[in-house]
């Protein structure tokens, strides 16, 4: 379990609960893509929904510290931008690289996604 190496420790307890009820309550395009993640197409282990340090990311392949973001409409708005580019520049100082797909394109081209992963993968090899 990487709990531990990915987790704020003073906030883990009260982001997992967040984290639970977000598997929960997972959007279509994340149940779509998790779909493709765990059938094992990627050939890795796959968390959903995980706690790095403040955030709780989509999808995280944590033997290559890659994250996978999911992101719906209002990502589009600008605060939401900025936010995202915050956590985004978060997350690589804790060595982490973040891929991000839009619900659409998980949607209605999830092999083309699944593609793009395959390819951030041959980086790692």
């Amino acid at each position: 379990m990487h709990d531990y190496k990915t987790a704020s420790p003073d906030r883990y307890h009260l982001l997992k609960e967040f984290a639970r009820e977000n598997r929960m309550n997972p959007t279509l395009a994340e149940l779509v893509l998790w779909e493709n993640l765990r059938a094992g197409q990627i050939g890795l282990k796959v968390l959903r929904q995980h706690v790095v340090g403040d955030y709780i990311v989509d999808f995280l392949l944590p033997d290559i510290n890659l994250v996978i973001e999911v992101d719906g409409a209002y990502h589009a708005e600008r605060q939401q931008e900025e936010n995202d580019e915050c956590r985004e520049r978060d997350l690589n100082r804790m060595n982490y690289n973040v891929v991000r797909f839009t619900n659409e394109e998980v949607l209605y081209d999830i092999d083309n996604v699944i593609e793009k992963i395959l390819a951030e993968l041959q980086c790692y090899e």
